[in-house]
């Protein structure tokens, strides 16, 4: 077998730069965490669209046209009385979404009475849909007391044949009992149901809401839009959980508005023929009595005839006459449109003081003529006036009844409402396609914001860095995992069941340890002595593994070697090798045993091993003994190899203690789990101690993507007979 590891970047570490194939390495690796992710999701989206309540549309179209009378013959001062403007289609939105018009409709289809079927909750409702077990009642009217506040009332079918229910409050105190077609009603409740569809049992419930709250939620769902640009041509739509609901609602809506629009165009018409109506028995009246006082004159005085000077003044002051009685008219119409600052206005009122300015001249003018003449001529005039008044408001009267007959809106339904057949909410296809990207997209931004604010050790480049170069990269062993879990179920009883080494030598990472053991063999050649600590920064970092394996991997080269579980405070490996702790390291430093006492067999050839002891209170006290310096001249003279096993240096200072007496120190540290500052801190702090750390060994190494596709890489070959 071969192994080659730890290739050198061709970019370094401090680049700035994206490395994109490491975040395409990145996603390779969580791909399962992707997969599993946006399928959960897609699941969600694929339940939601299913489960959820089909939303449906309904609309309508309506135009808008310009104001008009009918009638266009009529002309003149009829037109721009009863003309105007187009419509402004902005108005027209607001006059359709008004109290005004809504109110009716929420009157006549009895909106106020809200009737829902009871599900059973969250699912219960989508379920009865899909199994087609839905139900259904209508409500015509339902009434209830006036000091009674607004609470839901429970209806059940009792008998469903028959159409019989009855009405419970919240206490579940019986309010009536009724009958389908039929009112009931009993102590200030009414209910009448026109409809009732579903099974014994089934309940629904019935509230009373106002009518200024059913009118808000019919503004909230009403949808009007112009289409186009100044077309007055308005599209009315409407969504609900109910087809034909929603038709019958648009429908009225449109009906409604329709109809207010002709009686609005047709009320000035008619509050104008009102008024005139009111007024021609008061002008006919005054004519009769003027034509009986010239009569009665005549007959007292005999007949008169005018000469023609008088009955040219009488023809002029009854044209005056005439003319003001028109500006009377125009002055009427003008002052609900203009102030009297306009300058229509201020023209018609500047008119009329020439009229009568000349209607004073000729009244002088009047006053030279006999007594006899005047006073027929007065009389006279009186009659001719009166009765042009009398002929223009018949006239009147005839044009506005013909206006008034003639209104027919601006207004026109295009379309009725309809009902699309399918829904339009939820978009299904839509759904399932966002929930999958959602999932997608949210599982690649958790994987790359835990890859941003991982700083555990990926690289060996990161610790030659340091100054630290890396003598060997273990790969994490499948073989290992497998040994640990069965050691977690029942006591090993022998090494083989324990120590990788043993169980299975062809594994990767006792190849990476027989590829440590020769750059040892070179490293230590210009050591003090021949003894070998294994210190790591942190706990749980596999560093007992890599010091027994170590040291099994150098006892099968045929050199005695001796490992040392310095570890007085957590020492394992007494496990790894299946011994008791007991009678070990901290009995012979606290002189209760010789070092001969306390060295026991390990199981493995050419290996012999100290356990860590009972655990004293003062470990790094027993370490500054004496004793332990001569176990380590012993050591160093009698074995090959001395392997000692340390407390981690950023919990204890043990491992700086030991390695006072030590030639070679390594540092261990675990793939992703030790931390880049972890190790530069505990190189310092040996170095305050004055010893010099060796190298550096990246444990429990995972080939990933990130690392093949990235900058850097880890080449794991196997290479094993593969001959039976």
């Amino acid at each position: 077998m071969s192994i080659a590891q730890n290739p050198q970047s061709n970019v370094s570490s401090g680049n700035d730069e994206i490395d994109l194939g490491k975040l395409f390495g990145i996603l390779i690796d969580s791909r399962w965490l992707i997969i599993i992710t946006t399928f959960i999701f897609a699941c969600i989206g694929i339940s939601y669209a299913l489960l959820a309540t089909p939303i449906y549309k309904a609309d309508a179209l309506i135009q808008i046209e310009a104001k008009s009378t009918g009638m266009p013959a009529l002309g003149g001062d009829m037109a721009d009385m009863f003309g105007g403007d187009d419509s402004k289609a902005t108005t027209e939105i607001e006059i359709i979404k008004s109290r005004m018009v809504l109110g009716d409709t929420v009157d006549k289809l009895n909106l106020t009475t809200v009737a829902t079927p009871i599900y059973m909750p969250i699912f219960g409702k989508s379920i009865a849909r899909i199994l087609g077990d839905s139900h259904h009642v209508a409500i015509s009217r339902f009434t209830v007391l006036e000091n009674t506040q607004s609470q839901s009332e429970i209806l059940t079918i009792t008998n469903s044949d028959n159409g019989e229910y009855s009405l419970t409050n919240s206490d579940s105190r019986e309010l009536l009992i009724g009958k389908v077609g039929t009112l009931a009603t009993n102590n200030g409740y009414s209910l009448f149901v026109t409809h009732l569809v579903g099974a014994n049992g089934a309940t629904f419930s019935v509230s009373k809401i106002s009518q200024l709250n059913a009118i808000q939620a019919l503004q909230n769902n009403l949808s009007i839009a112009e289409q186009g640009k100044q077309t007055g041509i308005l599209k009315l739509s409407m969504t609900g959980e109910n087809r034909e609901n929603i038709k019958n609602i648009l429908d009225d809506i449109s009906q409604t508005y329709f109809l207010q629009n002709v009686a609005r165009n047709s009320a000035e018409a008619e509050n104008s023929l009102a008024f005139l109506k009111h007024h021609l028995p008061k002008i006919k009246q005054q004519l009769t009595l003027a034509e009986d006082k010239l009569n009665q004159y005549r007959q007292t005085n005999e007949s008169i005839d005018l000469p023609l000077e008088a009955k040219s003044a009488l023809d002029t002051m009854v044209s005056l006459e005439t003319q003001l009685n028109q500006l009377t008219f125009k002055e009427s119409d003008i002052s609900q449109l203009y102030t009297k600052e306009h300058p229509a206005y201020v023209a018609l009122l500047d008119k009329r003081k020439t009229l009568l300015k000349e209607k004073a001249r000729l009244n002088k003018r009047i006053e030279k003529l006999p007594k006899t003449q005047q006073a027929v001529l007065r009389l006279t005039r009186d009659v001719e006036v009166n009765q042009q008044i009398y002929v223009q408001l018949l006239n009147k009267v005839q044009e506005l009844s013909i206006v008034k007959a003639s209104t027919v809106g601006n207004v026109r339904i295009l379309d009725d409402a309809q009902a699309y057949s399918q829904a339009v909410k939820p978009k299904k296809s839509l759904i399932v396609v966002l929930a999958t990207l959602l999932g997608g997209m949210l599982s690649v931004a958790i994987v790359l914001l835990r890859a941003a604010f991982h700083r555990g050790i990926e690289n060996p480049d990161q610790i030659e860095q340091l100054g630290l170069p890396v003598y060997a990269s273990i790969p994490m062993s499948d073989w290992q995992e497998i040994i640990n879990k069965k050691n977690k179920m029942k006591h090993a009883l022998t090494v083989s069941q324990t120590l990788l080494a043993v169980a299975n030598p062809a594994d990767l990472s006792i190849e990476a340890l027989r590829s440590l053991r020769t750059s040892l063999h070179f490293a230590m050649m210009e050591a003090k002595n021949n003894i070998l600590m294994i210190v790591g920064p942190s706990p749980e970092i596999g560093k007992s593994f890599v010091s027994a394996n170590m040291a099994v991997v150098i006892a099968k080269t045929g050199s005695r070697v001796l490992i040392i579980d310095a570890d007085m405070r957590k020492g394992r490996l007494d496990r790894q090798f299946c011994i008791s702790h007991q009678c070990g390291l901290s009995d012979y430093l606290s002189g209760q045993k010789a070092h001969t006492d306390i060295i026991k067999q390990s199981g493995v050839e050419n290996l012999d091993i100290i356990s860590c002891g009972d655990t004293p209170p003062n470990p790094s006290e027993l370490l500054m003994h004496p004793r332990f310096k001569e176990l380590m001249t012993w050591a160093s003279a009698n074995y090959d190899m001395v392997v000692i096993d340390t407390p981690p240096i950023l919990a204890v200072t043990d491992a700086a203690i030991v390695g006072a007496h030590v030639g070679t120190t390594l540092m261990v540290g675990r793939f992703e789990k030790s931390v880049v500052k972890e190790v530069e801190i505990s190189k310092q702090r040996f170095e305050q101690n004055g010893i010099e750390v060796k190298g550096f060994i990246l444990n429990a190494v995972v080939r990933k993507a990130s690392g093949y596709y990235g900058n850097y890489g880890y080449y794991q070959y196997s290479y094993v007979n593969d001959k039976k």
